[in-house]
């Protein structure tokens, strides 16, 4: 596969045993929140990630935990926002990522803006907090205290409230040529098939950002865990006869043009094991994957 795996530790019961579990595995990169887990899964990473210097990780900015609520007061984060759990303005933003620093123990190779549409419908308004937040980020990586960032969205790009080429012009008007706007992150999966649809026709979102040089993180390739138990005798044999149910959806998330990464969240060596065996084949044809997108009707 071109696509590699990478560890997401959204909804893991364990992030630390998911993270050990990873990395024995072999997997070099883990992607978190200050939100997760309750908003304990960057505190749970920074064991794994001290002793482990190889393994890259990337956090992201925007979701206040519940129990972060009283340290964003004393902050001085704006309080409508603050008070929703969802902020962007960029004193939260300088708030958070001091605070992940410290909780990961070292400086995070990607920050993504979380779900910037989240509460939004106003494209005017969204493209005012994201400048506002490519601001702060550039300031940010320009003084090393993040080695780049991006956008994780679920919606943003599917509802059409931006699009990846509008996000690399934003940045390449906040920080030039130079920008250090470095990966997107959204859903890629057997019920997020129309961006991968998009891309065998030579458009849509992986091709924007593929042509813009940006790293793709795939996020939910498993459907939050849902998809292997749903997949049919038929449609495992379309996709690959010789693959796990498992080994199937993945297959298509690490095939879909123009993904870097595929991110599972897995706390067992046998399901790591299953998911490299799924990496570790040739990618799914483009041919094979107009096929299964027919098959399932998008």
């Amino acid at each position: 596969m071109s696509a590699r795996l990478g560890a997401g530790t959204y909804r893991c019961r364990d992030v630390s045993q998911s993270a050990v579990a990873a990395v024995d595995a072999g997997v070099t990169w883990v992607d978190t929140a200050p939100n997760y887990a309750s908003g304990t899964a960057e505190a749970a990473l920074r064991p794994v990630l001290d002793a482990c210097p190889q393994v890259r990780v990337s956090t992201k900015v925007g979701f206040v935990p519940d129990f972060d609520r009283q340290a964003a007061r004393d902050a001085g984060v704006p309080p409508y926002e603050r008070d929703q759990g969802h902020c962007l303005a960029r004193p939260c933003i300088a708030w958070q990522l001091a605070r992940s620093r410290a909780r990961l123990g070292r400086v995070p190779d990607l920050v993504f803006v979380h779900n910037p549409e989240h509460g939004r419908t106003d494209r005017a308004d969204l493209s005012r907090t994201l400048t506002g937040a490519f601001e702060e980020l550039e300031s940010v990586a320009d003084a090393g205290k993040i080695g780049g960032y991006g956008v994780a969205t679920w919606a943003g790009l599917s509802s059409g409230m931006f699009t990846i080429s509008e996000l690399t012009a934003l940045a390449e008007t906040v920080g030039g040529p130079h920008h250090c706007f470095r990966a997107v992150q959204f859903p890629v999966s057997l019920i997020q098939l129309a961006v991968v649809a998009d891309a065998l026709d030579g458009g849509g979102a992986l091709v924007e950002a593929r042509e813009a040089g940006l790293d793709v993180f795939a996020s939910a390739p498993l459907g939050g865990g849902e998809l292997p138990g749903a997949m049919t005798e038929e449609l495992v044999r379309l996709i690959d006869p010789a693959a796990s149910p498992a080994q199937a959806v993945l297959s298509v998330a690490l095939s879909a043009p123009g993904v870097s990464r595929v991110l599972l969240s897995s706390s067992t060596p046998a399901h790591w094991a299953d998911a490299l065996g799924a990496a570790a084949c040739e990618p799914l044809s483009p041919d094979r994957l107009r096929k299964v997108i027919d098959v399932l009707g998008t």
